[in-house]
């Protein structure tokens, strides 16, 4: 999953209807793991609570993050008819 940062959450887009937040609201603890590809013992891991989730930018930020990882300028499996949305989550360790 792509992620990006607001300098204090981390950040993550989905579309509804997924099982992400469904689990999410469930139980809003979270672990995500970043690890260098060509190292994978080289990692980060950050656990947390999804502290919001908002449709407002979840276009323009899946577009920010196709970006970012595949140098598009738009997000290539955009579907019109799924509803984006960030996962805002707030860390609580850091490892």
């Amino acid at each position: 999953m792509w992620v990006d940062h607001d300098g204090n959450s981390v950040l993550m887009n989905t579309a509804e209807g997924r099982i992400k937040l469904r689990n999410i609201a469930r139980d809003p603890r979270v672990a995500v793991t970043i690890f260098d590809h060509k190292n994978p013992y080289d990692r980060v891991v950050i656990l947390g609570r999804v502290t919001a989730r908002t449709h407002d930018g979840a276009e323009e930020h899946i577009d920010k993050l196709a970006k970012k990882y595949t140098g598009a300028n738009k997000y290539q499996k955009s579907n019109p008819d799924e509803k984006r949305v960030i996962i805002k989550i707030e860390p609580v360790n850091i490892y």
